[in-house]
């Protein structure tokens, strides 16, 4: 277990950062790109009720890593710089939607020559599509398509991946999941812990929580707890995931009225105080925080949700021996919709599912690796092998 390395560098300031005030309704937006690479950021665009400037920020710092971390010169794909959106507004009321298009429309150049952007909490691609349309932008990824030898291929071959389901889900939702999985059954695996005989617990059962509890059942893992808004649904014999996936509601709530006999059910945060190998966080941001963290029973926190450990907790989590994978590494698998767009793999779900699989493999490896190497924490180990991509990928000509 490395050692935690005290005074991290402070973060260096974005490229661009704007806050912006509804004329009609006073909410904010927040656009912040940390850093343009090739004259491209890429990152999604949240709404929620309380979103703040500090967030975005700090997920935009996020995604500029995220992208890095899978630069490969053997590919095609070319990474790009960081950056992420925000809208303080519910989602669910009625002035939504109004407030997304005219955040969009004064954002409009960001959105249509750098910015690669999609969805995040509060809002789906099909939504944000749908409006850049009305603003004459063709889409989420305009910017990066224009840059492509054939973009007319790169979008047929996005638009049949997305277009793909597995088992009724669509393969959107299922590769972000299939990555944590895969991260979590890679920690499992080193320290020789047998599958069968793993527990997990997921807090949160919307599309990347929900993606990684299936994953994590097909592999043998007992998954002895979910957690939505409502509450914690608890087994140590291990929850029917599919069936309450085939039951699941809008928004990733369980159907209360379609669990098993032996089903036990508790107060939302009880699913921190499970036993278990592996706590999955993929509900909010700040989930786990320095009040909480004492509560984690899990030996490893793998990060579905972007920032779901506060860096407080997290410090204090590794002081007591639990691993916690960062989000910039776990949750990296949504990668796959890049290297379907720049031809990297097929547009199926075998394909793509294969690339995050091993992927995320390598990827888990080389960071918990460098971690012990350098006696560093592994969101710092991260950080180091995603600016020693970087610095190559700036390096090839034209870059």
């Amino acid at each position: 277990m490395p050692a935690v390395r005290a005074g991290a560098a402070a973060p260096r300031p974005p490229e661009a950062a704007l806050t912006w005030t509804d004329p009609v309704t006073g909410r904010q937006g927040f656009l912040v790109v940390d850093r343009l690479v090739r004259g491209l950021a890429s990152g999604g665009l949240r709404m929620r009720e309380g979103c703040r400037y500090e967030e975005v920020r700090e997920l935009a710092a996020a995604m500029s890593v995220k992208e890095a971390l899978h630069y490969d010169p053997a590919g095609r794909y070319l990474p790009m710089g960081g950056a992420k959106g925000g809208i303080d507004c519910d989602p669910l009321s009625s002035e939504a939607r109004g407030v997304l298009s005219r955040f969009l429309a004064f954002i409009r150049p960001y959105v249509a020559d750098n910015w690669a952007t999609g969805d995040d909490l509060g809002t789906t691609t099909e939504l944000i599509d749908e409006v850049l349309g009305e603003l004459g932008v063709d889409g989420c990824i305009a910017p990066v398509v224009r840059t492509l030898d054939d973009p007319a291929a790169a979008r047929r071959r996005f638009t049949e991946a997305f277009s793909v389901e597995v088992d009724g889900i669509g393969l959107a939702e299922l590769v972000g999941g299939c990555g944590v999985a895969e991260a979590a059954l890679t920690l499992l695996d080193r320290d020789g812990i047998p599958r069968s005989s793993a527990t997990a617990v997921v807090q949160g059962f919307g599309a990347m929580g929900g993606a990684t509890a299936r994953y994590l059942h097909a592999a043998g893992v007992r998954v002895v707890g979910v957690s939505d808004v409502h509450g914690t649904v608890a087994n140590p014999r291990g929850l029917a995931v599919e069936d309450m996936l085939r039951h699941r509601r809008a928004f990733g709530t369980v159907d209360r009225g379609r669990l098993g006999p032996d089903d036990v059910l508790l107060e939302r945060d009880a699913c921190l105080a499970l036993e278990a190998d592996v706590l999955v966080p993929a509900a909010t941001s700040y989930s786990i925080d320095g009040a909480n963290q004492d509560r984690v029973a899990a030996r490893y926190i793998v990060e579905a949700a972007n920032l779901p450990v506060t860096p407080d907790a997290e410090e204090l989590l590794l002081r007591r021996g639990c691993v916690v994978v960062p989000d910039v590494v776990a949750n990296s698998g949504t990668n796959a919709w890049w290297w379907v767009l720049y031809g990297d793999v097929a547009p199926d779900a075998a394909a793509s599912l294969a690339k995050v699989r091993a992927a995320l493999r390598t990827l888990v490896t080389e960071t918990l690796q460098l971690a012990e190497d350098t006696v560093c924490t592994p969101r710092q180990a991260a950080r180091h092998l995603a600016d020693a991509r970087r610095d190559v990928l700036l390096s090839r000509p034209g870059a």
